[in-house]
């Protein structure tokens, strides 16, 4: 299966990567397992962001390694993702993963969902 390998692109927080890990753990998911983001068509903004663990990739896949983790997307999602940074937060104000996207010029104020 050919696959598309660059350096850089998407990048992991080290407290998201700590949550992933556990996460991965819990689901007795072994280390062939990665992080798949995607982009798709929803939200108030017009796009929403999705991550799921998978440990298949398929033709077209960018993959990207960051602090050690490796995260997979689509080919039409990297024009959407590119530069950012998977986040994680456990804070009063929200629990949750979260992206920070450069790319994004709105949000809608849930959070959920963005347009470039």
């Amino acid at each position: 299966m050919e696959t598309a390998t660059i350096m850089q692109g998407i990048y992991i927080s080290d407290k998201a990567k700590q949550k992933v890990i556990e996460l991965l753990d819990t689901e007795g998911k072994g280390n062939d397992f990665f992080v798949r983001v995607s982009v798709v068509t929803g939200g108030c903004s017009g796009l929403t962001y999705k991550m799921d663990f998978d440990n298949e990739t398929k033709v077209g896949d960018q993959v990207f390694e960051d602090k050690g983790m490796k995260l997979v997307t689509d080919r039409k999602s990297i024009l959407y993702l590119f530069s950012t940074t998977l986040e994680y937060s456990d804070g009063l104000d929200g629990k949750g993963f979260h992206f920070m996207n450069p790319n994004a010029n709105r949000t809608c104020a849930c959070g959920e969902s963005f347009s470039v």
